[in-house]
Formats: structure tokens, C-alpha cells, sequence
């Protein structure tokens, strides 16, 4: 088709909002690694996890066979909402980069959420009040997911309870306060309102907390909490399902204008947005139907890709939860306080690590200062302010374009765009003001978390 009948906005009709979630773990040669049990390091069973997460996310965590599971028609409702999202090609960055590549990015930041989160939280509510739960219990790094969760939950009205690593409740206030309009209890953490929490902050006087240590909180309150339930906004396999609309629709929208991208793109931090994205791109490379080149962006401080390990390992810092086996810096792993806090995980997704450790996608880090020069750029040309998360994506989108013009190759890139960055602005007044630094963990402080994982001979 010719580029210029090609629109700024390529939406799809209401009707064409996906009916299906997309299991991708279905068309996988080698299956994720199960979840083992702390205590007996055997596979979990649903019976074990029950009373940590709702039944039917369960069945769902734990379904490696089939290919699409139902969108049950009151979630579907709910996505009509904000959904379908667009895909926008990016004609005034590749101009402003003078490239003949060719540049879609999928925008999910069209909902108050302010990001794609809001695909899982309104299932995992759902579920949870088809279930009779009073109410659930989560962690939240930047906030996204948190906020997202308590607008599922205040829909369904059920009771939220979330803590928020600490560095991002200080940074993030605002964000911090739109959980609270939607009715839920927000907590700093590491908090003293558990005993994982008192035992992380004796441990680590000071801390300013990670994702491990939020979820090892949320999980305690859960399993010692009558009629609550944890849910979690990434890396398990069921989140990685719900977000499996954003790549359908990519893809849909792509398919209606005969457009293939070559290299697709998204930043990775436990990898709901980064599994979503390429759910269905991914199902045709695993099926031999066709071929694209993957890219997982995060950020050098925080390297579990890049410079983790491929090991079973606690998915908390508190070592309370299942083992997973993934590419981890080791639970222990505290990352520095950067500003992309939805990417301050030690592990990656169990999924993601086995299509990583088996070649099917690439990974590469990047420092926030060229992450913030890129989402400036981006800004300035686009017209939208993008998350410092998504900016990871983008810094690595204009990189590729670059190549190509370099080298004239017209090449298609997608990347996810998956939120806006208005309550991230301390992080853009430090860069703007000259004083946001990088930091890139020595292999010294990397043995320190690997020095912790556990001991496992299977």
C-alpha cells in the first residue's frame, strides 16, 4: 500500500477489540520452567497456590496448552472504555531524524491509569469479586500499576491494599494520590506494618526499597488477611496473557495497511508490556510463519537480562513467594533509586527468560541519561510526554533508525509506548537541570545478589 494513504492514527473499530487473550506459552517448544515450592522445590500446585492467588488466575498462570482463553464479555465491556488503542506512526520523528525507516509506536496511555496495566488489574479485580474476595493486596514500583489496580478494584468495589517501593512514593506523590481518590490504602515499603517489612529495614537500614521487597509485604498481608487474595501487575504468566491486546491489536491494526515490522521493540522490566507487545509476533516466529527481530530495552542499572542469570531464584526479596526460573540479579538485588521504577525488578519474566535463553529475541541496557535525551526528543516532535519506562523503548527505536540511515535500509520498527510520564516530572527536572546521573552496577555488587540465589539441583 502506498505510505501516504497510511494515517497518522491507524484505529481499529470497537468491534475488532480482541475477544481472545493470546497464550503464547501454547506454541512454545520449551515451555516456561514451573514454579517450585520453597519448601519441598517441587512444581506448584494450583491446591498450593490458591490460597495466595485467585482461582481462576491460577488455572490461567498454570496453562501452558491453550492458544486463546476467553475475554469474559464484562472485561471486554470495560476495554471499550479506553480500547482500542491507537497505532500512530511516528512521521515526525522519522523526519526529525532524517531516516527512511519507518517508525509505529502503540500508545497505551489513553486511560486515567496512564499506562497498559489496566488490561490486568480489570481481569485480576474481576476475577477476585467473581471469587466473593473482599479484597486484594499489591506492590507498585512507578505507581502505574498500583493506580490501575485501584481503578479495577474501585469498579468492582472491592477493598486494595498496595505498597509502593519507597523511592517512588517519595518521587511520585501525585501518583501516589490518584490510588488514593480510587479508595485504596498506599504504603511506602519497606514498611514496620509487616514483619517481612521490619526485617528488610533492619537488614538495610535506609533502604530505598525495590519491587522484591513490595511484593514480599503484599504477599504477608494476603496469605495472614481473611478474604484477600495478591495480585501482581508483571512477570507472572497470566499477566503476560491479559496483555497479549496490545500486540493483537498491533498487529490487526498493521494487518488492515499490509504492514510487517522487521524489529520490534519494548522495554523490560518484569515484561507485561514487553510479552504483550509481541504475544502474537512471536506466536508466528515459534510457528515458522514468520520472522522478526525482538529487542528488550532496560536500564543498565538494573541488567537482569543482559547481566543476570538464568537460575531458579525467590521472586521476593522476603523469599516468602514460589521460585521461578528466570534471568535474575538475585532477590537480594536492591537496584540505585533511578527513575524508571517500573523497571527496578531483579528477575525477568519466566516466559520471557526461556525465549531469551533460547534465542528467539535479543536484549540490551541502556543509561537513563540517554533514555531521557531520547524521551525529550520524542516529546518535542510527537506530542506526547512518554513514561521514563516506555522512554527505554524509544531511546533504542531512534538507535535502530539511525542505522538505517546510515546504511539506507528502509526497515519497520514497532516499538510500545506504554504510558504518559506527567507524574515523572522530578525525573525530567533532573535531567533537565543537569544533575540526573547513571549508574551501572560493578560485576562486584552483581555477585553480591547472585551470591544469595538458591542452591538448586534439578
Amino acid at each position: 500500500m502506498d505510505e501516504k494513504k497510511i494515517p497518522y492514527k491507524i484505529y481499529l473499530d470497537e468491534s475488532e477489540i480482541p475477544s481472545k487473550w493470546y497464550n503464547v506459552r501454547a506454541d512454545m517448544k520449551n515451555k516456561p520452567a514451573p514454579l517450585l515450592n520453597p519448601g519441598t522445590l517441587k512444581p506448584m500446585t494450583a491446591e498450593e497456590l490458591a490460597p495466595v492467588f485467585c482461582e481462576e488466575l491460577v488455572a490461567q498462570e498454570l496453562n501452558d496448552t491453550d492458544p486463546y482463553i476467553d475475554i469474559p464479555e464484562e472485561i471486554q465491556n470495560f476495554y471499550k472504555m479506553y480500547r482500542p488503542s491507537p497505532l500512530i506512526r511516528a512521521y515526525f520523528l522519522e523526519k526529525a531524524l532524517d531516516t527512511p525507516a519507518k517508525i509505529y509506536y502503540k500508545f497505551e496511555g489513553n486511560n486515567t491509569s496512564g499506562s497498559h496495566k489496566l488490561n490486568s488489574a480489570i481481569a485480576q479485580a474481576y476475577y477476585a469479586k467473581k471469587q466473593g474476595l473482599k479484597g486484594v493486596t499489591t506492590e507498585t514500583g512507578a505507581g502505574q500499576w498500583g493506580t490501575a489496580l485501584s481503578m479495577a478494584c474501585s469498579y468492582f468495589g472491592l477493598d486494595c491494599k498496595v505498597y509502593m517501593v519507597k523511592v517512588s512514593y517519595e518521587q511520585k506523590p501525585f501518583r501516589r494520590e490518584v490510588m488514593r481518590t480510587y479508595g485504596a490504602s498506599v504504603t511506602p515499603s519497606p514498611s514496620t506494618t509487616t514483619n517481612i517489612g521490619k526485617k528488610i529495614l533492619a537488614a538495610h537500614p535506609g533502604t530505598t526499597g525495590s519491587l522484591g521487597c513490595a511484593i514480599s509485604e503484599a504477599v504477608e498481608v494476603a496469605t495472614t488477611t481473611e478474604g484477600y487474595r495478591y495480585v501482581l501487575g508483571s512477570v507472572l504468566n497470566q499477566v503476560l496473557l491479559h496483555q497479549s491486546v496490545i500486540g493483537l491489536e498491533a498487529k490487526a491494526a498493521m494487518d488492515k495497511y499490509g504492514v510487517k515490522p522487521d524489529i520490534i521493540i519494548g522495554c523490560a522490566g518484569g515484561g507485561s508490556n514487553l510479552g504483550g507487545l509481541i504475544a502474537p509476533f512471536m506466536g508466528e516466529k515459534l510457528r515458522g510463519e514468520a520472522d522478526y527481530r525482538i529487542i528488550a530495552v532496560e536500564p543498565a542499572s538494573c541488567p537482569s537480562f543482559t547481566r543476570g542469570k538464568f537460575a531458579y531464584d525467590f521472586c521476593d526479596t522476603g523469599m516468602v513467594c514460589p521460585l521461578a526460573k528466570m534471568y535474575t540479579l538475585g532477590s537480594g538485588f536492591i537496584p540505585s533509586a533511578n527513575h524508571a521504577g517500573g523497571l527496578r525488578y531483579h528477575g525477568m519474566s519466566s516466559t520471557l527468560s526461556q525465549l531469551y535463553h533460547d534465542g528467539l529475541m535479543e536484549a540490551t541496557s541502556v543509561e537513563q541519561t540517554s533514555v531521557f535525551e531520547a524521551a525529550e526528543k520524542f516529546a518535542r516532535v510527537e506530542g506526547i510526554l512518554p513514561a521514563p519506562e516506555s522512554s527505554h523503548a524509544i531511546r533504542v527505536a531512534i538507535d535502530e533508525a539511525l542505522k538505517c540511515k546510515e546504511t539506507g535500509e528502509e526497515k519497520t520498527i514497532l516499538f510500545g509506548l506504554t504510558g504518559t510520564g506527567y507524574f515523572d516530572m522530578v525525573a525530567y527536572e533532573k535531567y533537565n537541570d543537569g544533575v540526573m546521573t547513571d549508574y551501572i552496577p560493578t560485576d562486584a555488587d552483581l555477585e553480591k545478589g547472585f551470591a544469595g540465589l538458591p542452591k538448586i539441583d534439578l
